[in-house]
């Protein structure tokens, strides 16, 4: 199945989503499967791009007219599209820079996979910094790091809300102190718990 996402950065009527529709329409995207926003990129409550994450399950394909219609930076596009990979859904980008990302060929699933590995240079990055950060804290006597994102209990919560299709993750996340990245880290769109979840669970019962 064919999903696709659309978005113009102004709401006041001066950019209309009409060409990005047509041309996902084009693309065999059916018009009651496109989710729309009128919202600058940069902002993080996108409820169009919210309800198309969650809508979208394991073979269904994401479809964009351009690559900047997705991510609000190059941060947030690699993680999204390594999100998506995980989950086991395809993306296809139909114009613009980015338009041979079609991982429903072999030239798209590289593209795909090169965007993977940058999500995976980054979260190594991000540990190196961390661990350095820790190891300079306790040369100088401190003990401690950054806070648990995840417990238990919240976990529970989030399936149980995760569960209900009208629930929105963007509010779920915000009720729990925690970022839709992280929510979607431990749970997929239905409620069903991915690996790192299943881990802390496990730890949990043990």
């Amino acid at each position: 199945m064919l999903i696709g996402y659309a978005r113009v950065s102004k709401a006041d009527g001066s950019q209309l989503l009409d060409l990005q529709r047509d041309a996902l329409i084009d693309a065999g995207v059916e018009l009651d499967r496109i989710y729309e926003d009128k919202a600058s990129g940069r902002r993080d409550d996108r409820p169009g791009l919210t309800s198309c994450l969650k809508a979208l399950q394991p073979g269904n394909s994401l479809v964009v007219w351009k690559l900047d219609r997705l991510g609000r930076d190059l941060k947030h596009l690699v993680s999204t599209i390594d999100e998506l990979r995980e989950r086991g859904v395809g993306f296809r980008v139909l114009a613009g820079a980015g338009a041979e990302i079609d991982t429903t060929t072999a030239n798209g699933r590289l593209i795909f996979g090169i965007f993977a590995s940058l999500a995976e240079f980054e979260r190594e990055l991000i540990a190196e910094r961390t661990k350095a950060g820790l190891a300079a804290a306790r040369a100088r006597g401190r003990r401690g790091g950054r806070p648990r994102k995840m417990d238990v209990q919240m976990l529970q919560m989030a399936m149980r809300a995760m569960a209900n299709r009208d629930t929105k993750p963007a509010d779920l996340a915000r009720r729990l102190g925690i970022t839709t990245t992280t929510l979607y880290m431990y749970l997929n769109g239905d409620g069903s718990v991915k690996a790192p979840g299943q881990a802390l669970l496990k730890a949990a019962a043990q």
